[in-house]
Protein backbone atom coordinates (compact mmCIF):
# COMPACT_ATOMS: atom_id res chain seq x y z
CA UNK A 1 0.00 0.00 0.00
CA UNK A 2 1.07 3.69 -0.78
CA UNK A 3 1.85 5.32 2.20
CA UNK A 4 3.19 8.76 0.59
CA UNK A 5 6.43 8.18 2.08
CA UNK A 6 9.43 8.64 0.02
CA UNK A 7 12.64 6.66 0.59
CA UNK A 8 15.64 8.39 1.22
CA UNK A 9 18.26 8.31 -0.77
CA UNK A 10 21.43 6.28 0.16
CA UNK A 11 23.93 8.51 1.47
CA UNK A 12 27.11 6.47 1.49
CA UNK A 13 28.93 6.69 -1.56
CA UNK A 14 31.48 3.98 -2.99
CA UNK A 15 34.52 5.97 -4.84
CA UNK A 16 36.38 3.94 -7.52
CA UNK A 17 39.68 5.05 -6.01
CA UNK A 18 41.03 7.09 -3.43
CA UNK A 19 43.83 9.33 -5.06
CA UNK A 20 46.31 11.89 -2.67
CA UNK A 21 47.19 14.80 -5.41
CA UNK A 22 49.76 16.77 -3.60
CA UNK A 23 50.60 20.53 -5.48
CA UNK A 24 54.46 22.31 -4.08
CA UNK A 25 55.29 25.32 -5.22
CA UNK A 26 57.07 24.66 -9.15
CA UNK A 27 55.15 26.70 -11.82
CA UNK A 28 52.87 24.35 -14.26
CA UNK A 29 49.11 24.01 -11.25
CA UNK A 30 47.08 24.11 -13.90
CA UNK A 31 47.92 20.43 -14.45
CA UNK A 32 47.43 19.83 -10.69
CA UNK A 33 44.12 21.57 -10.95
CA UNK A 34 42.80 19.35 -14.12
CA UNK A 35 43.65 16.73 -12.38
CA UNK A 36 41.49 16.99 -9.44
CA UNK A 37 38.85 18.31 -11.79
CA UNK A 38 39.36 14.81 -13.81
CA UNK A 39 39.38 12.95 -10.85
CA UNK A 40 36.61 14.02 -9.82
CA UNK A 41 34.21 12.99 -12.31
CA UNK A 42 36.08 9.80 -12.49
CA UNK A 43 34.26 8.90 -9.29
CA UNK A 44 37.64 9.37 -7.62
CA UNK A 45 37.95 10.50 -3.84
CA UNK A 46 41.20 13.25 -4.09
CA UNK A 47 42.98 13.93 -0.82
CA UNK A 48 44.16 17.57 -1.89
CA UNK A 49 47.77 18.28 -0.41
CA UNK A 50 49.02 22.07 -0.91
CA UNK A 51 51.80 23.91 0.24
CA UNK A 52 51.96 27.48 1.01
CA UNK A 53 54.39 27.93 -1.84
CA UNK A 54 51.70 26.15 -4.07
CA UNK A 55 49.49 29.11 -2.83
CA UNK A 56 51.27 31.74 -4.21
CA UNK A 57 52.58 30.08 -7.39
CA UNK A 58 48.43 29.57 -7.97
CA UNK A 59 48.14 33.37 -7.39
CA UNK A 60 50.89 34.09 -9.91
CA UNK A 61 50.04 31.09 -12.79
CA UNK A 62 46.49 31.88 -12.82
CA UNK A 63 43.78 34.17 -11.77
CA UNK A 64 42.26 32.04 -9.98
CA UNK A 65 41.52 33.34 -6.58
CA UNK A 66 44.11 31.93 -3.88
CA UNK A 67 42.78 29.77 -0.77
CA UNK A 68 44.29 30.89 2.65
CA UNK A 69 43.42 28.53 4.45
CA UNK A 70 42.97 24.27 4.46
CA UNK A 71 39.36 24.47 4.84
CA UNK A 72 38.95 27.24 2.16
CA UNK A 73 41.01 25.11 -0.61
CA UNK A 74 38.15 22.08 0.15
CA UNK A 75 35.35 24.24 0.06
CA UNK A 76 36.80 26.31 -3.01
CA UNK A 77 37.98 23.00 -4.98
CA UNK A 78 34.92 21.23 -4.31
CA UNK A 79 32.81 23.75 -5.74
CA UNK A 80 35.14 24.39 -8.96
CA UNK A 81 34.94 21.25 -9.68
CA UNK A 82 31.68 19.58 -8.90
CA UNK A 83 32.71 16.97 -5.68
CA UNK A 84 30.13 15.77 -4.30
CA UNK A 85 29.81 15.69 -0.25
CA UNK A 86 32.75 13.91 1.17
CA UNK A 87 34.48 13.47 -2.25
CA UNK A 88 37.43 15.81 -1.92
CA UNK A 89 39.15 16.52 1.39
CA UNK A 90 42.16 18.94 2.01
CA UNK A 91 44.77 18.43 4.47
CA UNK A 92 47.28 21.36 5.76
CA UNK A 93 50.78 20.16 5.80
CA UNK A 94 50.99 19.92 10.20
CA UNK A 95 47.85 17.93 10.20
CA UNK A 96 49.57 14.84 11.29
CA UNK A 97 45.79 13.14 12.28
CA UNK A 98 45.39 12.75 8.19
CA UNK A 99 44.63 9.40 6.29
CA UNK A 100 47.61 9.83 4.67
CA UNK A 101 50.22 10.44 7.65
CA UNK A 102 49.57 6.53 8.07
CA UNK A 103 50.00 3.13 6.59
CA UNK A 104 46.13 2.46 7.27
CA UNK A 105 44.77 5.36 5.45
CA UNK A 106 47.29 5.10 2.87
CA UNK A 107 45.67 5.86 -0.91
CA UNK A 108 45.81 4.17 -3.78
CA UNK A 109 48.03 6.55 -5.26
CA UNK A 110 50.07 9.81 -5.16
CA UNK A 111 50.61 12.97 -7.38
CA UNK A 112 53.03 15.08 -6.65
CA UNK A 113 52.06 17.39 -9.38
CA UNK A 114 54.06 19.89 -10.03
CA UNK A 115 57.04 18.82 -7.23
CA UNK A 116 59.81 21.20 -6.65
CA UNK A 117 63.36 20.38 -6.84
CA UNK A 118 63.53 20.76 -3.24
CA UNK A 119 60.51 18.53 -2.61
CA UNK A 120 62.24 15.82 -4.54
CA UNK A 121 65.42 16.04 -2.73
CA UNK A 122 63.27 16.05 0.72
CA UNK A 123 60.83 13.14 -0.64
CA UNK A 124 64.55 10.96 -1.89
CA UNK A 125 66.00 11.27 1.65
CA UNK A 126 62.82 10.34 3.47
CA UNK A 127 62.59 13.20 5.84
CA UNK A 128 59.00 14.05 6.51
CA UNK A 129 59.21 17.40 7.80
CA UNK A 130 55.66 17.57 6.89
CA UNK A 131 52.77 15.89 6.08
CA UNK A 132 53.31 15.94 1.74
CA UNK A 133 56.55 14.09 2.69
CA UNK A 134 55.22 12.31 4.70
CA UNK A 135 52.18 10.96 2.60
CA UNK A 136 54.89 10.31 0.07
CA UNK A 137 56.92 8.43 2.70
CA UNK A 138 54.18 6.22 3.59
CA UNK A 139 52.80 5.56 -0.14
CA UNK A 140 56.38 4.16 -0.97
CA UNK A 141 56.67 1.82 2.15
CA UNK A 142 53.23 0.69 1.39
CA UNK A 143 54.17 -0.21 -1.65
CA UNK A 144 51.44 2.08 -3.37
CA UNK A 145 51.82 4.31 -6.60
CA UNK A 146 53.63 7.61 -6.24
CA UNK A 147 54.29 9.65 -9.36
CA UNK A 148 56.47 12.66 -9.11
CA UNK A 149 56.09 15.19 -11.70
CA UNK A 150 59.57 17.15 -11.49
CA UNK A 151 59.08 20.84 -13.11
CA UNK A 152 62.31 22.09 -13.84
CA UNK A 153 65.02 22.73 -16.40
CA UNK A 154 67.94 22.12 -17.04
CA UNK A 155 68.26 19.22 -14.53
CA UNK A 156 71.07 19.06 -12.31
CA UNK A 157 73.40 15.80 -11.31
CA UNK A 158 71.61 16.42 -8.00
CA UNK A 159 68.30 16.32 -9.55
CA UNK A 160 68.92 13.03 -11.41
CA UNK A 161 70.60 11.12 -9.05
CA UNK A 162 67.47 12.22 -6.64
CA UNK A 163 65.16 11.15 -9.41
CA UNK A 164 67.15 7.80 -9.90
CA UNK A 165 66.88 7.31 -6.33
CA UNK A 166 62.98 7.64 -5.78
CA UNK A 167 62.69 5.53 -9.35
CA UNK A 168 64.62 2.24 -7.36
CA UNK A 169 62.30 2.78 -4.64
CA UNK A 170 59.46 2.50 -6.94
CA UNK A 171 58.39 5.92 -7.41
CA UNK A 172 57.34 6.67 -11.36
CA UNK A 173 59.20 9.89 -12.49
CA UNK A 174 57.35 11.77 -15.02
CA UNK A 175 58.02 15.37 -15.92
CA UNK A 176 55.16 17.03 -17.73
CA UNK A 177 56.13 16.81 -21.26
CA UNK A 178 53.17 17.20 -23.46
CA UNK A 179 53.18 16.06 -26.88
CA UNK A 180 52.46 17.91 -30.23
CA UNK A 181 52.01 15.11 -32.72
CA UNK A 182 47.87 15.57 -31.63
CA UNK A 183 49.01 19.27 -33.40
CA UNK A 184 46.85 21.27 -30.12
CA UNK A 185 45.46 24.13 -30.84
CA UNK A 186 45.43 25.11 -27.54
CA UNK A 187 47.48 25.64 -24.13
CA UNK A 188 44.39 23.69 -22.48
CA UNK A 189 44.88 20.47 -24.95
CA UNK A 190 48.82 20.54 -23.86
CA UNK A 191 47.89 20.54 -20.89
CA UNK A 192 44.69 17.86 -21.13
CA UNK A 193 48.13 15.57 -22.81
CA UNK A 194 49.72 15.44 -19.58
CA UNK A 195 46.72 14.86 -17.16
CA UNK A 196 45.72 11.99 -19.85
CA UNK A 197 48.61 10.13 -19.18
CA UNK A 198 48.57 10.54 -15.53
CA UNK A 199 45.22 9.36 -15.32
CA UNK A 200 46.65 6.62 -17.70
CA UNK A 201 49.25 5.74 -14.93
CA UNK A 202 46.68 5.74 -12.26
CA UNK A 203 44.70 3.26 -14.11
CA UNK A 204 41.50 5.69 -14.40
CA UNK A 205 39.83 6.07 -17.29
CA UNK A 206 39.68 8.97 -18.78
CA UNK A 207 38.83 10.60 -22.18
CA UNK A 208 40.85 13.28 -22.43
CA UNK A 209 43.16 11.96 -25.38
CA UNK A 210 43.19 8.75 -27.50
CA UNK A 211 46.00 6.23 -26.66
CA UNK A 212 48.62 6.07 -29.87
CA UNK A 213 47.60 3.85 -32.39
CA UNK A 214 43.74 3.30 -30.97
CA UNK A 215 40.89 4.11 -33.91
CA UNK A 216 38.60 6.34 -31.32
CA UNK A 217 36.30 6.47 -34.28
Amino acid sequence: MDTGQVSEPATDVAFDKTICVAMTGASGIQYALRLIECLVQANCEVYVLMSKPARIVMGMDTEIPVPARTAQVQSQFSQMFGAREGQLKAFGQEEWTAPVASGSGVPDAMVICPCTTGTLASVAAGTCNNLLERAADVVLKEGRQLIVMPREMPFSLIHLENMSRLARAGAVIMPPNPAFYNLPKSVDELIDFVVARIMDQLGVKQTLMPRWGIDEG
